[in-house]
């Protein structure tokens, strides 16, 4: 992490040349080193409210994906209660992967520790200053429902998708195809994230039905050992309001 040079460190210079200055030039030289440390002090001052609205900036530049991923990754569980666990991971993600590295390039490396949650407020700001498009009919409570459900969102996408039957269906609630392509799916429709089963039993029907690719759909988001071994055997782990852009 580049460090940026304290204010001792950029006053040294200018005082010590202006009190040099001045016994040669005078009081004038004097007064135009005092005038260069006000410059560097106000400048210094004025840090933390360029570094906030550097944060805003980027923020603000993806605060419709923002938006999105927080619908995406959060859930209310059987007793009403909000949760956020996966929209959170997500936050400190797009923190740690897209505005940290851009703070460090402009040189306020050395305040993004004792203002990380600064900088989690404003990405939350953010993602709460966009009114998403409303989902259209809600998601089916009942699992068969959401499977069809699923499917038929792969249809408006241009896939050609049938739901498979519960018995043999060896992990595919949906084989969807498309160019060529044959894609099957896994379709949870949960009241917590989605585990690591559901990817393993998803895999296994990718190789059943001879698929190219293996998805597992969810309204709930999925736990980091899913998304692990998900990145590891090449499922792609969805909301299913990202289907009809598939």
């Amino acid at each position: 992490m580049r460090r940026s040079s304290s204010l001792a460190d950029r006053l040294f210079w200018p005082l010590l040349a202006g009190g040099a200055a001045s016994l040669w030039f005078g009081p004038k030289a004097l007064a135009v080193a005092g005038l260069v440390v006000l410059v560097l002090v106000l400048h210094r001052l004025g840090r933390g409210g360029r570094f906030r609205r550097r944060v805003r900036a980027i923020a603000r530049r993806h605060r419709e994906t923002l938006a999105l991923r927080r619908r995406q990754e959060s859930y209310v569980d059987p007793y009403g209660n909000e949760i956020l666990d996966g929209w959170l991971r997500e936050r400190s993600y797009f923190a740690e992967r897209t505005v940290l590295p851009r703070l460090e390039a402009e040189g306020y490396g050395d305040l993004i520790e004792a203002r990380y949650d600064e900088i989690l407020a404003i990405v939350e700001a953010a993602s709460l200053s966009v009114v998403l498009p409303d989902e259209g009919n809600a998601p089916p409570e009942d699992g068969l429902a959401y499977e069809r459900f699923c499917a038929a969102l792969l249809e408006r996408a241009g896939w050609d998708a049938h739901t498979t039957k519960a018995a043999g269906d060896q992990g595919a609630d949906v084989v969807a195809e498309r160019d060529g392509i044959r894609l099957v799916v896994q379709c949870k429709r949960y009241a917590k994230p989605v585990g690591n089963g559901a990817v393993q039993e998803v895999v296994s029907a990718r190789s059943y039905w001879n698929a190219d690719h293996a998805a597992v759909v969810s309204n709930a988001g999925f736990t980091p050992a899913a998304r692990k071994l998900a990145a590891v055997t090449d499922v792609l782990l969805m909301h299913h309001d990202e289907l009809p852009e598939l």
